[in-house]
């Protein structure tokens, strides 16, 4: 017991000293959580951080219904709490995946973030968590090795989309979009799950390190 207590002790400072973390978005930053591996579960580790993790399986940036969304579905609504000296957000693939069906992605696309990102709920949302004091970092989405996904035929609207995400991000103070587009080396089934669309552990981890460096080159 006297060791535990000890470990506690010397771990304390560490963990107060360290930033204030909001995980923000869908299953992308909610993979592996119930194993300790989610990309959130890295940061507190590698940083020493202080890591609240409210992405959600199958959550949206535009979502409407009442109850589920308070529970975690619209990802605007998972703001809450604080105060954060860091939001890591991502979101938007499954407004395209189950939002529009692939019969509206333009108009999905328009009201996510417009062309020049300035208009849009991501944009709102983003303000909206600058505005609370949080430098926000958005990691951007593995993409296909190449060797099959089922997600294959939205990579044209994914790329639109963080090419909207990033130009955004230029034009603020404290946001940064952090693509993830290189991460994947072709031909490898490592970085993902066996659906070909979430990240392995191997993958979450790749993400996580990505995000580490960038939050303590910021210094965070």
């Amino acid at each position: 017991m006297w060791r535990l207590l000890l470990l506690l002790l010397l771990a304390g400072p560490a963990l107060a000293d360290g930033p204030r973390i909001l995980v923000m978005g869908d299953s992308f930053l909610a993979a592996h959580r119930n194993t300790g591996r989610s990309v959130g579960d890295i940061l507190g580790a590698e940083l020493g951080a202080r890591v609240t993790n409210r992405a959600t399986v199958s959550a949206r940036m535009i979502y409407r219904l009442p109850i589920t969304g308070r529970m975690g579905l619209n990802i605007p609504r998972q703001a809450r709490g604080g105060p954060y000296d860091w939001v890591v957000l991502n979101g938007g693939g499954n407004d395209f995946l189950l939002g529009c069906a692939c019969a509206a992605c333009d108009a999905r696309m328009a009201a996510l973030i417009s062309p020049d990102g300035v208009r849009g709920v991501v944009p709102d949302l983003v303000a909206r968590l600058r505005d609370a004091g949080a430098r926000v970092v958005i990691p951007g989405y593995l993409r296909s090795p190449g060797r099959g996904s089922p997600i294959e035929h939205c990579a044209d609207e994914g790329a639109e989309y963080e090419a909207r995400l990033a130009r955004m991000a230029a034009a603020r103070p404290g946001v940064t979009f952090l693509s993830n587009a290189d991460l994947v080396p072709s031909g490898s089934r490592a970085y993902h799950d066996w659906d070909m669309i979430h990240p392995s552990a191997r993958g979450a981890r790749a993400v996580a390190e990505r995000l580490v460096r960038h939050i303590r080159g910021a210094g965070g």
